[in-house]
């Protein structure tokens, strides 16, 4: 999939040299060295022995983890310090007189930029856009030279792994001087009728030359063939170096509508337009829908109440590090998708531009988040955001909105995560400063914050309650964290405040490691990771909390910690955290079934533990079925250990007494939201078999393997695009001579790779392996490891082998193109 991003910074070139918007991809050519230079700013300075790179580019992830690592646990011990990049370019003698921008949509952190020795500027936040005008100091017809110093050297600065450099995508725009404004455009829906949709356009043009000009702007309105749907023009008359606001209204008739299920876009073109020519373009994909957060309703969107069935996700992607290519996030988001996910909150801060434009494409609803910190900073981070809030929370905020704020996936902006200034005496006014810089840029969306003291204790920490009354929406983090409100919930609040709207920004998931079941032959021990809990009542209190959530109106839905595992937030010898749905290398952990029973209506059922205890014959062994089927029948060896069912939510009689729907006639054996069956452990299959509405539909085996015979290697795709950015995740299972995935193989894997490819990391999902995320070696976890390979710009076929000691090697072969 594709993407091209609603900023105006990520379009197609018009025009020509002389005339138009042109803007280049400028991630190739840069150099790169680690550590400081005093003067590699100067345009004349030697960097011929420097690292080329092409960006995005993140120095952290290749390093070595590292207990005395200055990151400590929040960085995931990995390396930081200070990086310097160089890039040269020529500019034609035939570009003069044209408008250069730099764009950057994000530099980790504290970074400087030079042209040609001149001082741009500095940008502290690390996770933000930015740009600046290079114009007044280019050459034309010979040689230029942009240098960024990026200093991510005082740590801990943040509470997950952050990965260090330019690592994300950079743009350099060329204009006429008569041109839209950078995120001039602003693109929402008024309305939505049965017979048509209103559409506004804002468009702010901006003359840059030294005397007035009449020109007019125009937006053309097209469905997703390309057919024109409407266009509008409207003349402006733009004074000398000024700036210029139109507003035009588009009325489209039977407009389809966006949504999770149907994420429907329009392309919208938007022109400046001078003596009838197009001097300035950009396209903007427009999704027309309505969202709205209701006390009574939760979430409407297109007037219909949607459940957030959300999980919160942090921003890089495994062993690619914090320069995610935008294969690895599609891959991630489609299998958050499968298992039933409709909602993602950008935990806790922008996110790249090119996520956001495959959650419009893919139907996911954002909670789009600013901040983890604003003046009061936190105990784990002694360089955080708080050092720069007062002289940067301004610019960092509008340059977010203004970029973000045209993705129909973004429903509401969260102003901060658990931020100390919630029990602080001056937070109110803080929040009130950050929700009105967020409407003056966005009028049409509401403001949250996510927050963790609500019911807090000691008293003096416990947010303020005029704090709570400032925000659009109420966003509680772990709600059911404190007191009776294990059980009660939000009806405590609800019952006190029936006019407020709630959102559960962050709730308790199930986690775990994957493949990890030892605790259940041990008895109940704390979870691995940072649970305070046995992994047994994390089951009990996800799914009681999931049950209150679905049944009651009010509360918007939920956003569950984490999708997917993370680099940081550890404590050695750990290197990341667990609560994720799935492991850092995107392999399905039992988590991940809980939620695709309860989300989705493909029947399913799924079983857990694996069934390898040699050694163990005898020992009672708790197996535990996930399923939204109606009843489940398990079997040993042939042998039926009985039926099981449970009914959510549970269906009363209709029309008349005694009339109970057929789905509340199945059996019912527990009101939990799974199945669990105590089996003495003997080698061999267990199988599930799923019944719903009477007959079989879905079934799972799972089996007593042999020995480790071979290596299998499989693509999640075999084809690629030859642009230098595409990937392939290859997954490698060690398996018996049956074809079945070991659970306990452990086998070092080789990796060897030819052709028209890089290699760009190794994983295997165990948070306390040490392992390089950019060699060529990786041990199985629990069967599984990861490797991922980029494409080249050079078409061809990239030959990979997958070996180990004593196994059958693998090999595949991919092809670009």
């Amino acid at each position: 999939m594709s993407t091209k991003g609603t900023s105006l910074f990520a379009q197609e070139p018009i025009g020509n040299a002389s005339t138009g918007r042109r803007m280049d991809d400028f991630d190739d050519g840069w150099r790169f060295r680690h550590g400081d230079f005093p003067g590699a700013e100067q345009r004349l300075w030697a960097d011929e022995e420097w690292q080329p790179v092409r960006l995005p580019h993140d120095w952290s992830i290749a390093g070595e983890i590292d207990q005395n690592a200055a990151t400590g646990g929040p960085g995931g011990y990995l390396p930081t310090g200070i990086g310097w990049y160089r890039k040269r370019f020529t500019l034609a003698e035939e570009d003069r007189g044209g408008i250069f921008t730099i764009y950057f949509d994000g530099v980790y952190e504290n970074s400087t930029v030079w042209i040609n020795g001149h001082l741009l500027g500095t940008r502290p936040y690390g996770f933000v856009p930015f740009w600046y005008e290079l114009t007044p100091y280019l050459k034309f017809g010979t040689e230029n030279v942009i240098a960024v110093r990026v200093d991510n050297s005082m740590q801990p600065n943040c509470r997950w792994y952050s990965g260090s450099g330019i690592y994300r995508h950079t743009h350099l725009c060329r204009t006429h001087a008569l041109h839209f404004a950078p995120w001039g455009v602003f693109v929402t829906t008024d309305t939505i009728h049965a017979e048509q949709a209103s559409v506004l356009v804002s468009m702010t043009a901006r003359n840059a030359s030294k005397q007035a000009r009449l020109c007019s702007v125009r937006a053309t309105l097209m469905d997703a063939e390309g057919n024109t749907v409407r266009v509008l023009e409207q003349p402006l008359t733009l004074a000398a170096n000024a700036e210029q606001k139109a507003t035009l209204t588009l009325h489209v008739p039977g407009a389809k509508l966006w949504s999770p299920t149907e994420p429907y876009l329009y392309p919208l073109r938007c022109e400046v337009l001078e003596d009838g020519a197009v001097v300035d373009a950009t396209t903007i994909r427009h999704g027309i829908r309505e969202a709205k957060f209701d006390a009574q309703d939760g979430f409407l969107l297109n007037g219909e109440r949607v459940k957030l069935k959300g999980v919160c996700v942090h921003p890089e992607g495994g062993c690619v590090g914090a320069a995610v290519p935008e294969r690895v996030w599609e891959r991630r988001l489609e299998l958050l998708k499968a298992m039933g996910c409709n909602a993602i909150r950008t935990s806790h801060n922008p996110f790249a531009t090119e996520f956001l434009d495959l959650c419009d494409q893919m139907g996911f609803l954002v909670m789009a988040e600013a901040f983890d910190e604003w003046r009061v900073p936190k105990e784990q981070i002694r360089y955080g955001y708080s050092r720069y809030f007062d002289a940067w929370h301004e610019a960092d905020l509008r340059n977010f909105i203004r970029r973000d704020r045209n993705h129909p996936c973004i429903v509401i902006w969260s102003a901060g995560n658990e931020i100390g200034d919630q029990s602080a005496p001056d937070g109110t006014q803080t929040l009130l400063a950050l929700k009105r810089i967020i409407h003056d840029e966005d009028p049409t969306r509401m403001v949250t914050a996510a927050c963790d003291r609500i019911a807090s204790e000691p008293l003096t920490n416990r947010v303020k309650p005029e704090f709570l009354e400032s925000l659009d929406v109420v966003g509680y983090n772990y709600v059911d964290r404190w007191r009776e409100r294990a059980d009660l919930y939000y009806s405590l609040d609800r019952a006190t405040h029936p006019n407020r709207r709630f959102v559960g920004t962050e709730s308790i998931g199930i986690g775990g490691i994957r493949g990890e079941y030892q605790y259940l032959l041990q008895g109940a021990k704390p979870a691995a990771g940072m649970h305070f809990l046995p992994q047994q009542n994390l089951i009990v209190d996800t799914e009681s909390l999931w049950k209150f959530v679905r049944i009651h109106d009010y509360v918007a839905g939920d956003f569950m910690w984490t999708g997917i595992d993370y680099l940081g937030e550890a404590n050695w010898p750990m290197r990341g955290s667990t609560f994720g749905a799935m492991d850092t290398c995107g392999f399905r952990k039992d988590a991940y079934f809980f939620y695709q029973s309860q989300w989705t209506e493909t029947p399913m059922v799924h079983l857990s533990p694996h069934w390898n205890w040699a050694g163990r014959e005898g020992t009672v062994v708790p197996v535990t079925c996930f399923t939204n089927c109606d009843t489940v029948e398990l079997f040993l060896n042939g042998r039926s250990l009985g039926v099981k069912g449970y009914e959510f939510p549970r269906l009363g009689m209709e029309g008349q007494y005694g009339n109970y729907p057929e789905r509340a006639k199945a059996l019912r054996t527990t009101s939990d939201l799974h199945l669990s069956w105590d089996v003495a452990y003997e080698p061999g299959e267990l199988k599930a078999v799923g019944v719903k509405n009477g007959r079989v539909v879905a079934t799972e085996q799972v089996t007593t393997t042999g020995a480790a015979a071979r290596v299998q290697l499989s693509a999640d795709r075999e084809r690629l695009r030859a642009d230098g950015r595409d990937v392939a995740h290859l997954t490698v299972r060690v398996v018996d001579a049956e074809g079945r995935v070991v659970p306990t193989a452990d086998a070092m894997v080789r990796f060897a790779m030819e052709g028209a490819g890089t290699w760009i990391g190794v994983d295997n999902g165990d948070p306390f392996s040490h392992q390089r995320y950019t060699g060529m070696t990786q041990s199985v976890f629990h069967g599984l490891c990861l490797g991922v390979v980029q494409s080249t710009q050079q078409a061809g076929r990239i030959e990979v082998s997958a070996s180990a000691p004593g196994l059958t090697t693998a090999r595949l072969t991919l092809t670009t193109e």
